[in-house]
Parts: structure tokens; sequence; C-alpha cells
């Protein structure tokens, strides 16, 4: 009885062992056939191949990523000082607690722009900071605010760009969603750090610092921005004469000659995400030709 119940159970496993074999061997003959087929299909198809290639590499990039990376939203949101969590909020420090490179910066951009220091050295320590964390020049973010607001944080365009860095709010909505909402817009820290997003992500799509301030102007299907981008790279390059310790005319003008109406649809993600209709050019040349430039002017 024991030998007969022994052959029984040995037959049932060599059994069961075959079966399993057989769909083994079926499933790995059909996967084969899929992965032969696929491969045939997009062999013919080179856009599906590019995108799953980059979905890939996406899947592949974000399991590389350090455990502790910080994302776009995060650099925005940190505070320069972690110890304390009133700095954020704060909308004016003493000149005088900044660096000397700081310091300079600021001296010159409250004579040039004709604002106080204290509140142009709270922006030029947070340009600083958030210009760090996310490997953005300083000067470049300076020089966008000098050009699109003058340092007015109120001002606003005909189609509603606002604040210092005449971000469109509308477009740009979830990214104040952080700060509390879009009445943040009017807040100089929080539109200066929504702004230095929406310029990254431009140059970042544009690939280079002067086609994507044409993407943050609203020009990325145009070569002609009204000299926009011109004109923020001279300030830029002004702002890092001045960081370097030269003695730069706070009388230069940033007007730039015979240059076509400027585009007004500032700082839109994509092109043509918002209208771009033509504008008066810049207001505030006075008349003696110095250059100096009001607070209220239009994005």
């Amino acid at each position: 009885m024991t030998d007969a119940v022994r052959h029984s159970a040995g037959v049932f496993l060599r059994d069961v062992g075959r079966g399993l074999l057989d769909v083994s061997h079926n499933m790995l003959a059909l996967v084969g056939l899929v992965v032969v087929t696929a491969t045939i299909f997009l062999a013919g198809r080179a856009d599906l191949r590019a995108s799953i290639e980059q979905q890939a590499y996406g899947w592949l990039q974000a399991r590389l990523a350090p455990p502790d990376a910080v994302s776009p939203a995060d650099d925005a949101l940190l505070p320069e000082d972690p110890t304390n969590a009133n700095l954020a909020q704060a909308l004016a420090v003493d000149p005088k607690t900044l660096s000397r490179q700081q310091a300079v910066v600021t001296n010159w951009l409250a004579r040039r722009y004709r604002v106080a220091p204290e509140p142009v050295a709270r922006l030029v320590q947070e340009a600083w900071h958030v210009g760090q964390r996310t490997g953005m020049d300083p000067t470049l973010i300076l020089a966008v605010v000098a050009i699109e607001s003058n340092f007015n944080p109120f001002a606003q365009s005909p189609v509603g760009a606002q604040g210092l860095m005449q971000v469109m709010t509308r477009v740009h909505n979830q990214k104040y969603e952080a700060f509390g909402g879009t009445l943040a817009a009017f807040d100089p820290v929080s539109n200066l750090r929504v702004g230095v997003q929406v310029l990254r992500e431009c140059i970042s799509r544009a690939g280079g610092i002067e086609a994507g301030l044409r993407y943050y102007v609203g020009a990325a299907n145009s070569d002609a921005d009204g000299g926009y981008a011109v004109r923020v790279l001279a300030e830029q390059d002004r702002l890092r004469r001045v960081a370097a310790g030269q003695n730069i005319s706070v009388y230069t003008s940033n007007a730039v000659a015979a240059a076509p109406a400027e585009a007004a649809s500032h700082a839109t993600p994509l092109p043509n995400a918002e209208p771009a209709p033509k504008t008066v050019p810049p207001v505030g040349q006075l008349p003696d030709g110095k250059g100096e430039h009001v607070a209220l002017v239009t994005g």
C-alpha cells in the first residue's frame, strides 16, 4: 500500500513538473514573440521609439536622484536662513548685514532706480539665495526685475503681468498656491521666487539664456522681442561689474535705439500661452537724457 502511494505521488509530481516546464516554455516563447513583434513595429516608428526612450530616461533619472534632492518648488520655498523662519516674510533688511558684494549691488540699484536701500537689500539677498539654490546667476535675476518693473512690486502690465518680475498671474496661479494664493504676486519675495521658477523653465525649454528671455517676455516664436533680451543682458553686465567692484554710472540708459514695440505677455510658460499685444516703449527717460527710470512702468 505504501509503495503504491509513493508511486502515485511520484507520478503526480513528475506530471506537475512537466506541465510547469511546458507552460514556462510556452510563456517564454510568447514573450519572445511579443518582443520581436514590438521591435519590428518600433523600427518603423521613430516617434514612438523616441518617446519610450525619453520616458525610460526620466524614470532612471528619478531613481538615481539622491533621496534628499530638492525640487524646483522647494528651491523657492526655502528661507535664506533655516534657523530664522521669519526671514522669508521680511520685506526689508539692513544693507550693513549683507556681504560686501551684495551691499555694493544694493546701493547701486537703490540709487539707479530711486528706491529705498533696505527693501532692495532684501531682494538682493533673496536673489543670491535663490540663485545659489537654482544655479542661476543672481545678477540675471536682478536684471530681469530691473527691466520688468524698475523694482516696483505693484507694477502691472495691460495684459495682467504683475509684480517685480511681471509674472502672468493667471497663467502661473498654481505656482502661487504655496505662498497663499495669487495675491502673493504683489509680495516682493514671493513674486521673485515664482518669477525665478518661470524664468528657469523658459531658459531650460529654450536651451539658452537669451532665447529663454524671449520665451519669458512672450516672444518665443519671434526673433523680435523689442530689444528686451539685449536690455536685460546689458543690465546684468553692469550688475556683474558693480559686484566686481567697478565704478559704473547709475545714469546709463536702459533704452535700445530704434527698438520695435516690446512684447507684453511676460512670464508665460510656453510660446503663445497668452497673447502678446504690442505696448508702448518703456517710459521713464528723463529730459536730460541721463536714463533714470521712474518706478511705474508697463510690463
